[in-house]
């Protein structure tokens, strides 16, 4: 044994040497609880920062956590403790011997109790599991007050929950259950909503002879379900049930603890609420009184919902985003969507909002359905038993809400709108005024130091009255001072009296905002006036630092410096930092509306029309890029002759940048569309399908083509026509709707003939080929093949010529041609290999794994089909992930390997159901049900 030993399953304890080591309360306990948890392995210094302050750490911060680590590390020594606090980049590692940490000693007993359970020793795994279990002593960490950690202990209280469920199962096969009885009634009344205890209940009780008993405890179970989620009992209650009103003896599951389900089967639990604000001023009772309709008795039989309403700039998204991270953590662990619906602008749509919610919620793009009522059911499906909090901000209507509102009592919304919205039923109205004289000096003190305002107590009342206690130009104020601490208080007030024509609209909404954003505008210098002008004519939601070279023509290798005198007043919010180091910004809808006006009075049209195309020619010059970069060329896609401006941005994986920048570059193209810039709108929509079709975003795929098309055919632009209906008839395979694609493809094909384009004949043959294909025609399907390979060979693009062989290769299998088939996918394998284009090397290879299936060569297929498995699981395919499994599924089949058929299938199967995807669940089901008892069973790969 080591010498002394740290608990965290329960309190927080260190025993040392010479009894208890005393760890003061707050950061130093949860910095070492934190090492403890993630023991032997590095935590980053970034980490304990954010468990120590959230989003909002002071300037110190890092110099403070070195402070509790060195104080930890005397602790420790003077205790006697044989654990060590390495400094080790990026942070700190803590190693402990195995004998160290309870949770170490519990983690091992419940993987041996797995072990035993294979080997068929039951009554040795109960008692082990019993042991994990009673190494609790309470909550883990001691119910975790810090969020961070609250998160890691919820899922290891999770963990020992499941533990006491295994024992209970394992000894109720062993026969004990009348001794357990009254063990798992207590635990089905501390978790009455969980299905597992209250089975294993009916299922003692029901051996005990007391089927009356058995059968309330179900009744009740549903009454409780029914009552507070809205929903029937799961299969296992329900054949439970069964059973014993039929007087038999209910099927008992198996031995072995279930095993931790695959990463992708794992529901998503999105975090997407904005930055909470450090230095918010606001009405305290408020707060509290909003917080008790989202988590307070009310809230637990409906779904409660806060509407904020109030005047421009009062800061309703300001305090919507602190009253949901005060909730956020502790009461909506499943997590927080987020969605600004725009009213104020061009409003998003329910559909839109429901498939962006669905995509965050876990569901793959191709598996979000079309249509409000199918996306909403999946939606209120998805939360039905989950804590999820809902921000809705900036909403123009009821109509925008009420779909949107999830159906189970165990979420809750928050919604900001300019609006009252009355008519949401059970809602709670909180009206936001402007901050009263107390509360504004608080937050001008908070912002340019308590010194100051001390200082100048009179000029600082002058101050607050002019802005009127609006916060957002109190905000805007008080930076400015705050970047000049050599202005008094008092000249910021002479200033502002200065501009007595415009302060006599101080009490006229926007006219306040007005006033004080134009002071601040005209305190910048030329260019930043201009950049301020220019950079509101993007209408992304963000802005990348890039897009202010863009707009100013300026090629600097760092272009986020023009925009800091921006920040500096706050007149441009720093979203995030890309890992490459590159910032994002974000305007507020006021400002960016002011700096629209800004630009039409004081910039030229053309210069104004300029930075437009430059800044469009931006997003297209990366998006090709990004192309090219994943396909190793310009390979299966057109381009046009529109201008590029090349902005100096790094990619560390050019996917995860298209998906990072997609409603950006949905964005880019709306504006082209509307701008008049049809040869830009059509090739930045056609190349941001390399996004749309890997991401499975299809509802943006048909969206930005709609625009392009319209813009094109406006225009009389014939070849961006042809190619914007060839990619439609691409996204139209994508959906099974066979008849739109040919109705897209037969003129696109056309167009390019009399273009004499052969890269888009190459393309529409392609397609066209796969229709025939999907359709049973396999002798069209080839001769149309033929007819992609020669025209791709004429382009000279040898990715598409490889995707077209790895397509016709199945049908030369089918055939018969297996020797043709595998020259095929040699020569595919080849290319892709050749210019590093991994999506098509993993399709390839998996048409490899079924080629071999179809020459009976089980083995050599399945290993194929492993590699492309783990190809697809890195790049967050799920779909994919799913086909693969059941691909394994069929080809262990036609092995006669019964039973590792049997478990690819249920791994499919799980991945069909978590996406909700029935169709393909159902189909997989049937495909268990074929399963023999252990004979040959044959089943040919699917196409």
């Amino acid at each position: 044994m080591s010498p002394g030993r740290f608990r965290v399953l329960g309190p927080v304890e260190v025993d040392g040497l010479g009894g208890a080591a005393r760890i003061p309360p707050g950061r130093q306990q949860v910095i070492l609880g934190l090492l403890l948890v993630e023991a032997n392995r590095v935590v980053s210094t970034e980490a304990l920062v954010d468990a120590l302050w959230d989003e909002s750490p002071p300037d110190t911060a890092r110099t403070q956590v070195q402070i509790c680590v060195s104080r930890l590390r005397r602790t420790l020594d003077t205790a006697g403790m044989s654990a060590v606090i390495d400094t080790r980049p990026p942070g700190y590692e803590l190693r402990l011997n195995g004998d160290a940490l309870d949770l170490a000693d519990f983690l091992a007993r419940t993987a041996e109790a797995r072990v035993l359970v294979k080997e068929g020793r039951a009554a040795e795994a109960a008692a082990l599991l019993r042991e994990a279990a009673a190494l609790w002593r309470g909550q883990c960490l001691g119910g975790a007050p810090n969020r961070t950690l609250r998160t890691r202990a919820l899922r290891l209280d999770e963990d020992r929950l499941t533990c006491v469920e295994d024992y209970l199962e394992l000894e109720l096969e062993l026969g004990q259950h009348h001794q357990l009885v009254g063990e798992v009634t207590r635990l089905v009344h501390e978790h009455p909503l969980r299905e597992r205890p209250r089975a294993l209940l009916m299922l003692a009780l029901h051996r005990s002879g007391r089927q009356a008993e058995a059968l309330d405890t179900y009744r009740a179970g549903r009454a409780l379900l029914v009552e507070e989620l809205g929903l029937e009992p799961g299969e296992r209650l329900r054949e439970l049930e069964a059973a014993i009103l039929a007087g038999e003896t209910p099927a008992q599951r198996q031995a072995e603890p279930a095993p931790r389900p695959a990463a992708t089967a794992q529901p998503a639990r999105p975090r997407q609420l904005p930055a909470d604000t450090a230095d918010f001023v606001g009405d305290e009772e408020m707060l509290r009184g909003a917080e008790s309709v989202l988590v307070g008795e009310a809230a637990r039989s409906a779904v409660g919902v806060v509407v904020i309403t109030g005047r421009p700039g009062v800061g309703k998204s300001t305090v919507a985003a602190h009253l949901a991270h005060r909730v956020a953590h502790e009461h909506f662990p499943d997590g927080q969507l987020y969605c600004d619906l725009h009213g104020t602008g061009a409003p998003s749509t329910v559909d839109d909002v429901l498939g962006r919610f669905l995509l965050a919620l876990g569901i793959p793009g191709p598996a979000i359905p079309e249509g409000v009522d199918a996306r909403l059911e999946m939606y209120r499906t998805l939360l039905a038993d989950r804590r999820v909090l809902v921000v809705l901000d900036d909403a123009a209507t009821e109509g925008q809400v009420l779909p949107l509102l999830p159906g189970s009592s165990t979420c809750a919304v928050v919604v900001t709108s300019r609006s009252r919205l009355t008519g949401l039923p059970g809602a709670r109205q909180v009206e936001l005024d402007v901050l009263d004289a107390q509360q504004s000096l608080r937050l001008l003190g908070m912002v340019v130091g308590e010194h100051r305002v001390t200082r100048e107590p009179e000029a600082a009342a002058a101050l607050v009255r002019t802005v009127g206690g609006l916060p957002l130009a109190l905000r805007i104020i008080a930076a400015r001072l705050a970047a000049r601490p050599h202005w008094t208080l008092a000249s910021m007030v002479l200033r502002l009296a200065s501009e007595r024509h415009r302060l006599d609209e101080l009490a006229h909404g926007e006219l306040t905002i007005r006033a004080s954003l134009a002071l601040t505008h005209d305190g910048l210098d030329r260019r930043s006036r201009v950049l301020f002008g220019l950079l509101s004519l993007t209408e992304g939601p963000v802005v990348p630092g890039w897009i202010a070279g863009a707009v100013l023509d300026d090629d600097r290798p760092f272009p986020s410096d023009l925009l800091e005198p921006l920040v500096d007043v706050q007149v441009l919010d720093v979203v995030s930092v890309e890992p490459t180091g590159e910032f994002r910004y974000r305007y507020q809808d006021v400002l960016r509306l002011f700096a629209r006006e800004k630009a039409a009075q004081d910039i030229p049209a053309t210069d104004r029309t300029a930075a437009v195309s430059r800044l469009l020619g931006g997003w297209l010059a990366l998006a090709e890029r990004a192309h090219r970069d994943i396909y190793g060329g310009d390979y299966t896609v057109l381009h046009g002759t529109a201008p590029r401006w090349q902005p100096e941005v790094t990619f560390a994986d050019p996917l995860e940048w298209m998906d990072g920048e997609l409603e950006n570059l949905c964005a880019a193209v709306h504006q082209a569309a509307t701008s008049g810039l049809d040869e830009l709108c059509w090739d930045l929509a056609v190349t941001s399908v390399t996004l749309f079709e890997s991401r499975g975003y299809l509802a943006h795929w048909e969206r930005t083509h709609a625009e392009a098309l319209t813009a094109c055919r406006a225009a009389g632009n014939t070849r961006g026509t042809a190619a914007v209906l060839s990619s439609l008839g691409t996204l139209h395979i994508n959906r099974g709707r066979l008849d739109d694609s040919r109705a897209a493809l037969l003129p696109a094909r056309d167009l390019f003939a009399d273009l004499g384009d052969t890269h888009g004949l190459a393309l529409c043959d392609r397609d066209l080929a796969l229709i025939a294909r999907n359709t049973g025609d396999a002798t069209t399907a080839l001769r149309l093949y033929d007819r992609s390979l020669t025209a791709y060979g004429e382009a000279g693009d040898i990715v598409g010529r490889a995707i077209v062989l790895t397509q016709r290769a199945f049908i030369l299998a089918t055939n018969g041609e297996i020797t043709q088939a595998r020259t095929d996918l040699a020569e595919a394998m080849a290319v892709h290999e050749s210019v590093g284009y991994t999506g098509g090397a993993a399709r390839t290879l998996n048409r490899i794994g079924q080629v071999q299936a179809m020459a009976g060569e089980h083995a050599a297929a399945t290993a194929t089909m492993r590699r492309v498995l783990e190809m697809v699981r890195d790049t967050r395919d799920v779909i994919g992930e799913g086909q693969l499994l059941r691909n394994l599924g069929q080809v262990s089949a036609a092995a006669g390997r019964v039973g590792e058929a049997r478990a690819y299938f249920e791994q499919a199967l799980a991945i069909r159901e978590r996406i909700l995807d029935h169709t393909a669940a159902s189909t997989i089901r049937a495909e268990l049900a074929a399963l023999p008892a252990g004979e040959a069973h044959t089943l040919a790969p699917t196409g």
